[in-house]
């Protein structure tokens, strides 16, 4: 072998470490007719502490079961088949202080209640609906996203309390469906919603926020929609001191109650709470009888409520790309 054929034989290998390898996606059907029949199966064929891109494709269909996305199974992406996400649906009943089905006698707690849990880092989701179907039964996320680097895009979360957990770091969803009552959107994560549809049923709480004070941004929302039905809602309660949340360019609709935010009960969390909007539309923007200690962002601080300067962090990040 020439020198020149060994070198080039040598940077392709090394090309090809450095870059992850291709590999085919891996088909998930309920009639069998793809690799696996189950969701959850496809990802335990992922091998763990994987670094390269590996693809799902899930066909249309109801899946009823609990996922659970380790942190070795890193570089998924989760992607339904067709572009609705009504048409592929990942479904669970669980909830706090239901009889455990795997321990009887025993009650199950708050941490162990989600229809999918994701640890996994750099993790993408598109065209999927994550549900968790309880009920009004109390706290049932349908997702909680405890990874760092975590995209949804075209996705829908249906539950009724504390629907979506964002309990990672850094997550960014884009043109998502959002839906339930009280604290409905929560937890102490970086999260951007771009262009997505937050819809009340009944009343309630829109956001809990849990951000940690030295953390500079919370839940935000550029551009969103927030939709109501059945009663009117808050925009949120800090569930935790320094919570931090977002609206910027939203419409707001009529179900929003006009003082827009409420403090959580029992709690002084609003001394600290960073809650601001800015240029919001709508009838539900109207800030005349807002609380004192939520405030309207000047143009000159708006501008710092872009994607890039939210997510990127020491590494650049760029959900976008």
């Amino acid at each position: 072998m020439s020198w020149l054929r060994l070198a080039t034989t040598l940077f392709m290998s090394l090309g090809a470490s450095a870059m992850g390898a291709d590999h085919p996606a891996v088909v998930v059907a309920p009639d069998g007719s793809g690799n696996f029949k189950t969701v959850q199966s496809a990802i335990d064929s992922i091998p763990d502490q994987n670094t390269d891109s590996r693809v799902i494709v899930i066909k249309p269909g109801i899946y009823k079961e609990r996922l659970f996305i380790s942190e070795g199974k890193t570089f998924i992406t989760l992607r339904g088949e067709h572009k609705l996400p009504a048409k592929t649906v990942i479904t669970f009943n669980r909830y706090w202080r239901m009889d455990d089905p795997e321990a009887p006698g025993k009650k199950l707690e708050a941490d162990d209640i989600e229809s999918v849990l994701i640890h996994a880092d750099n993790f993408t989701a598109e065209n999927i609906t994550f549900e968790n179907s309880a009920g009004e039964v109390g706290q049932a996320p349908a997702v909680r996203t405890k990874g760092d680097k975590q995209i949804f895009r075209n996705c829908r979360f249906l539950g009724w309390q504390d629907t979506l957990y964002v309990d990672g770091k850094r997550t960014y969803f884009k043109d998502c469906y959002v839906e339930g009552r009280v604290d409905f959107i929560f937890g102490d994560a970086t999260a951007v919603f771009e262009n997505c549809r937050i819809h009340s049923k009944k009343g309630g709480f829109v956001t809990a926020a849990g951000t940690k004070p030295e953390t500079p941004f919370g839940l935000v929302f550029l551009k969103c929609k927030l939709t109501g039905m059945g009663g009117n809602a808050y925009l949120g309660r800090p569930w935790q001191k320094g919570a931090a949340t977002a609206f910027i360019g939203c419409e707001l609709g009529n179900h929003l109650y006009p003082e827009g935010w409420s403090d959580a009960p029992g709690t002084d969390n609003h001394k600290t709470a960073r809650y601001v909007e800015h240029k919001n539309t709508g009838p539900g923007a109207d800030t005349s009888e807002r609380p004192d200690w939520t405030r309207q962002l000047s143009d000159a601080e708006a501008q710092a409520y872009t994607i890039e300067n939210i997510l990127s962090g020491e590494d650049h990040w760029n959900p976008k790309q």
